[in-house]
């Protein structure tokens, strides 16, 4: 195991992650100096792991987490996995989730994201491979939540994929849900109660608003699709960084409120640029992530402090989906397709 080292700002880090950080340090300081710590700390407001993810874990006490929260390396070639059989794929996570299972405290939750591995244009979702082991680890499924995005690859032998699922497990019945802290705007505010009896003629909603049920829309105009329609991290995405497939801080948001109270630790295993973090710390509550990468630990913790000093490029929870007018050029009919 490398030697751990604490820079001149209080971050503490493995040394061989040491000098992708330091060249940051000066640029985002927060207005509180806050210890970003590269080993668990049962009392860390933040801790960045660059290493193993298993043996992170495995270093772990059992009920340390409130939230594991994570999108796996989906096994298809991005520049931070290996592409390998599914079932090998599989079987090579398994150690890893059940040590993620093991830290998660009684009553806490798991959301796992994920989207399809394809082999020969033939589609495996990812998510139905995912249950049975989970299921086997003790996990109770309440919900398989639909995100939904607008843009993505386009396919030319089959419909191009615009979703994926998060798939939200507890571990046992008496679980945190805050569902006040995630309503959504009634429909029909007005709507009363029909019924004989004393509640007749009186709003039958939540002045809080409804129950968003267990597929969301996020956007305002959007609520009653039934999707979580938050934009993935694209070319023109705000939060855009160097990390090929990054999480949007606002799929996030949701759980983090939903699922935690202030001072939770929240932990995702594959942090890639913290995103998940950066979620948890917004809402007062700590964070932990884990990866390999030296470039991502460096820019997550870049991002940390851009969140502290008010300059992170962030997308607004909840803010609506842009939609084009018609007068763009790129929305209009180029005229080699107009007909004479």
């Amino acid at each position: 195991m490398k030697p751990f080292v604490t820079t001149q700002h209080g971050d503490i880090f493995r040394d061989d992650c040491l000098k992708a950080v330091q060249p940051e340090a000066d640029l985002f300081l927060p207005k509180k100096q806050t210890a970003i710590h590269g080993v668990f700390d049962p009392k860390a407001e933040v801790v960045l792991v660059c290493g193993d993810t298993l043996e992170t874990l495995r270093g772990m006490p059992a009920g340390a987490v409130q939230l594991v929260i994570s999108s796996p390396p989906y096994n298809i070639g991005k520049e931070y996995e290996g592409r390998k059989e599914l079932e090998h794929y599989l079987g090579g996570l398994r150690p890893i989730l059940t040590e993620a299972v093991r830290v998660l405290a009684d009553g806490g939750c798991l959301c796992w994201q994920v989207g399809n591995y394809v082999e020969d244009s033939e589609v495996f979702p990812l998510d139905i491979f995912f249950y049975p082991i989970f299921k086997d680890l003790g996990l109770r499924l309440r919900n398989r939540i639909i995100w939904h995005f607008e843009h993505g690859l386009h396919c030319s032998v089959r419909f191009s994929g615009r979703y994926e699922t998060l798939l939200w497990f507890t571990k046992g019945e008496d679980y945190t849900f805050n569902l006040d802290g995630i309503r959504v705007p009634s429909k029909y505010p007005g709507k009363t109660n029909f019924r004989p009896g004393p509640n007749y003629g009186k709003p039958s909603g939540n002045p809080l608003g409804k129950n968003p049920s267990d597929v969301w829309s996020i956007m305002a105009q959007e609520w009653e699709i039934g999707l979580w329609n938050i934009p993935n991290v694209k070319a023109n995405h705000p939060e855009k960084t160097l990390h090929p497939c990054q999480f949007p801080i606002e799929l996030v948001e949701r759980c983090v409120l939903a699922f935690t109270k202030e001072g939770d630790l929240v932990l995702d295993p594959f942090t890639g640029v913290a995103s998940a973090l950066l979620a948890a710390l917004r809402h007062g509550r700590r964070g932990m992530g884990i990866d390999r990468e030296a470039k991502y630990i460096a820019e997550a913790k870049k991002r940390i402090h851009q969140l502290w000093s008010g300059a992170l490029p962030y997308r607004p929870l909840g803010k609506p989906v842009w939609q084009p007018t018609g007068r763009e050029k790129v929305a209009q009919m180029p005229m080699e397709w107009m007909k004479p």
